[in-house]
């Protein structure tokens, strides 16, 4: 095999071996039941949504319904509407057509059959505050969150309890049609009542609990926000009668791409050490913890992970957990000779930018220092975005068209 004689070809060709093993096109059509009869509509939400509805009409044929995904993200469909709008922070075009679907789902009988295609993204591009909030109270409570270095689960919580459609009440409003929920995972523990903040799912979690969460981690939300959470909620909780005709099914998680990408290092001559596809943390962080690891590794070795890292915002750069721990991980390494490592977010955006994430090597280092830039200023201001733009290490994809979250492959040579 021609890459395993360079490590950054190699590493790319590992980043998209993940990728595709996640392809709608390729999961979905193998697991759709045969298409019922009667009236059949297909909603959903998130990053791969488009692509999800692309693939379910290349068996089912022209279909109705709504899919709300990322700008640039949409697909050519036959029957169903693709609407784009904003990711991470929603705006006005995902909550119109948040309430367009609502309305879709409104008065379905129990013959109709409801498809719901969700996947990661569909926090944001589901939106439709709770009463008494504003979609400027919603944006505002999630650039906070995402500033704050909460993990998802936390993020989701809160989320699910300001929303009229997260939680359980997207699933709700379509009782009583059945409904098939297929998902896309790009959470730890792929816990369907935490992808796309649970739509579909009901929610234990208290509204209480998620004020309790602002508070511990001293998140300022707009007093609306405060008001909403301190009264009842519409989330539904598990066990609710509404939700007794839906069936919740993952079609595609982080462990699969790992497997794929794992797949691919041993054929090209290198052992495999998986630490797993939930990983969570504090992405400078856990990129220290790694660089250990690969030091003490006896090549020729590819060390794999996978998860959702975060960044806790201290300064003003351009950056996201993926960058941030590549970053991270150059610093940590310290030019190391036949160390090479890729971090990148498999929908191809990294924190809100418009890339993947980004490649270090040896030379990492060194190539900083001939442009004039210190890396560990860059990381005190998460600018690691800024920084691989002037080394020339980012991975520039476009939309992938699917998310199952970080991939992070470090390769030791032998």
């Amino acid at each position: 095999m021609e890459t395993e004689k360079d490590p950054p070809r190699l590493l790319r060709a590992l980043f998209d071996a993940a990728v595709a093993a996640a392809d709608p096109m390729r999961r979905l059509p193998a697991l759709l039941p045969p298409r019922p009869a009667g009236r059949v509509l297909a909603v959903g939400a998130g990053k791969a949504s488009a692509r999800m509805a692309e693939a379910l009409e290349s068996v089912w044929g022209p279909s109705d319904g709504l899919v709300i995904t990322r700008y640039g993200h949409g697909r050519p469909t036959q029957g169903i509407e693709i609407v784009e709008a904003a990711h991470p922070v929603p705006d006005a075009a995902g909550e119109a057509a948040t309430r367009r679907m609502l309305a879709l789902l409104d008065g379905l009988g129990e013959g109709d059959f409801v498809l719901a295609l969700i996947s990661g993204g569909a926090s944001a591009l589901l939106t439709a505050p709770a009463e008494g909030l504003t979609l400027a109270d919603e944006q505002a409570v999630n650039e906070a969150l995402l500033a704050s270095g909460a993990p998802i689960g936390e993020m989701n919580l809160i989320r699910k309890h300001l929303s009229q459609v997260k939680g359980g009440q997207l699933a709700a409003a379509a009782w009583p049609a059945r409904m098939l929920a297929l998902m896309i995972s790009d959470v730890p523990g792929d816990d369907p009542a935490v992808i796309g903040s649970g739509p579909t799912v009901g929610e234990a979690g208290t509204a209480e609990q998620a004020a309790a969460i602002l508070a511990r981690r001293d998140i300022a939300v707009p007093e609306a926000v405060a008001r909403v959470l301190a009264g009842p909620t519409g989330v539904i909780a598990p066990g609710d009668p509404r939700l007794g005709r839906v069936e919740n099914r993952v079609i595609a998680a982080p462990a699969q791409s790992l497997a794929a990408a794992a797949e691919l290092a041993r054929a090209a001559g290198y052992a495999v050490d998986l630490l797993g596809d939930g990983l969570e943390g504090e992405a400078r962080e856990v990129a220290r913890q790694h660089a250990r690891l690969a030091l003490a590794a006896k090549g020729p070795r590819v060390i794999l992970s996978g998860g959702e890292l975060t960044v806790t915002r201290r300064g003003d750069g351009c950056g996201g957990p993926n960058a941030e721990y590549a970053l991270a991980l150059a610093i940590a390494l310290g030019g190391a000779p036949g160390v090479h490592a890729i971090a990148c977010d498999t929908d191809g955006v990294d924190g809100a930018a418009e890339v993947a994430g980004a490649l270090i090597g040896p030379g990492t280092l060194a190539a900083a220092r001939a442009a004039g830039l210190e890396p560990q200023a860059a990381l005190a201001r998460n600018d690691a975005h800024g920084f691989f733009a002037a080394v020339g290490g980012q991975v520039v994809t476009g939309p992938t068209l699917t998310n199952v979250n970080d991939f992070r492959a470090i390769l030791i040579e032998g």
